[in-house]
C-alpha cells in the first residue's frame, strides 16, 4: 500500500488524473518545471526550490513506475482501446445502413 500511496502523492504534484498518457506526463512535468524553477519563478526562492525539488523526485516515481509497469497486449486490452471509427468498423464491417448500394 506504501507503493501506492507514494505514487498517488507523486501524480497529484504532477497534477496528473488517475489515467494519463506518457505524453500528458512529460507535459505536465515541463509546465510545472517552467514554473517553478528558481531561475523563472516569482514567488519567494525558498517556495521556488522546494517545488522544484517535489516535482523532479515526483517524476521519478512516476517515470520509475511506468518503466517496470507490464503492459497487456491481449486481444481485450487493445480492444478497449479502439478509437469510435475502429469500435464501428470491428463490430459492422464496411456495410452501413445509410449506404445508396444495397445488396
Amino acid at each position: 500500500m506504501k507503493k501506492y500511496q507514494e505514487i498517488t502523492e507523486a501524480r497529484r504534484v504532477l497534477e496528473l488524473s488517475e489515467q494519463a498518457t506518457m505524453e500528458q506526463i512529460k507535459s505536465n512535468y515541463r509546465h510545472l518545471i517552467r514554473k517553478w524553477h528558481p531561475d523563472r519563478c516569482n514567488e519567494n526562492s525558498k517556495k521556488c526550490k522546494e517545488m522544484t525539488t517535489k516535482i523532479i523526485a515526483a517524476y521519478r516515481i512516476i517515470n520509475d513506475y511506468c518503466k517496470n509497469y507490464k503492459f497487456s497486449f491481449s486481444e481485450q486490452e487493445v480492444k478497449n482501446y479502439l478509437s469510435a471509427e475502429e469500435w464501428w468498423f470491428e463490430r459492422f464491417g464496411m456495410n452501413s445502413l445509410y449506404s445508396d448500394e444495397q445488396e
